[in-house]
């Protein structure tokens, strides 16, 4: 994956774990069952609108409260190709790029990314382009993109033991 292109999905600061993916559904195993009540905590139509490749802005500390990684599942199982923040919590960055959802940090274009208005991110260059607009994400590490790349750590890890 080096490209991740859809449309915008706006959201505020503080968006929580508990709010990606209420606590009642933790019990659920089926990636699917959870999409569809990824943020259903903040907006109840979200699972219906989001489309493959549509990505998140939001503001600061995304991803804060429990290290549950059902949240960044639900999130990839609905669609969501990619989150670009002003801040994540640390845990959530991790279990994304564990999972394989790119998280870019980028107060800039968190702020200016118009909802609903289609999106290009190059994950190598770090840059996300919206019409004639273009902003410049911090840099992912070389090992962040390997995983990303690979779709995951267990599948970088699967990976390197096969060769």
């Amino acid at each position: 994956m080096s490209t991740v292109e859809g449309r915008i999905h706006r959201f505020g600061d503080s968006v929580n774990t508990d709010v990606i993916l209420p606590g009642r559904y933790l019990a659920i195993r089926d990636p699917a069952v959870l999409g569809s009540h990824c943020l259903e905590g903040i907006d109840p139509t979200f699972a219906k609108r989001v489309q493959p490749g549509d990505v998140l802005a939001a503001g600061r500390d995304f991803g804060c409260g429990s290290s549950r990684e059902h949240a960044v599942v639900a999130l990839k199982a609905c669609g969501v190709g990619a989150v670009i923040v002003r801040s994540a919590a640390r845990i959530f960055f991790r279990n994304a790029t564990n999972l394989g959802l790119p998280v870019l940090i980028c107060p800039e274009a968190a702020e200016a990314l118009q909802d609903g208005e289609p999106v290009r991110i190059d994950l190598a260059s770090g840059t996300i382009r919206q019409g004639e607009r273009q902003w410049q994400a911090e840099p992912l590490g070389e090992e962040v993109r390997a995983i990303l790349a690979a779709g995951g750590l267990v599948a970088r890890i699967r990976a390197q033991l096969a060769a």
